[in-house]
């Protein structure tokens, strides 16, 4: 049997409802500054259903879904995959020089 839903589809961090069940983002690290993109949420909902306030949710692609962006000379850490020298996917950190400078 299915039940009621109300989806609603958000295009981005600025619309009705991209935020609903989202909290903002503590500072983590040496990180500076909110993310203008998301207002320092991380994320925001693509669609939610307003019924079961299931969501299907989006990283933001300005601060990589942490929420604060680093304005400084600091490197950034990114958790990537790469590939062992056997062909294997294997987790990484890697650095990144800041270009976030506003």
């Amino acid at each position: 049997m299915s039940h009621a839903s109300n989806i609603v589809h958000c295009t981005g961090p600025g619309d009705p409802h991209a935020l609903d069940g989202i909290s903002r983002r503590h500072r983590s690290g040496n990180l500076d500054l909110l993310c203008p993109t998301c207002g320092g949420y991380g994320q925001w909902n693509t669609q939610i259903d307003l019924v079961s306030n299931r969501s299907i949710r989006h990283a933001c692609p300005k601060c990589d879904g942490r929420g604060w962006i680093e304005t400084g000379d600091d490197m950034v850490p990114s958790h990537d995959i790469e590939r062992s020298e056997a062909g294997h996917p294997v987790w990484t950190v890697r650095l990144d020089p800041s270009d976030d400078r506003e």
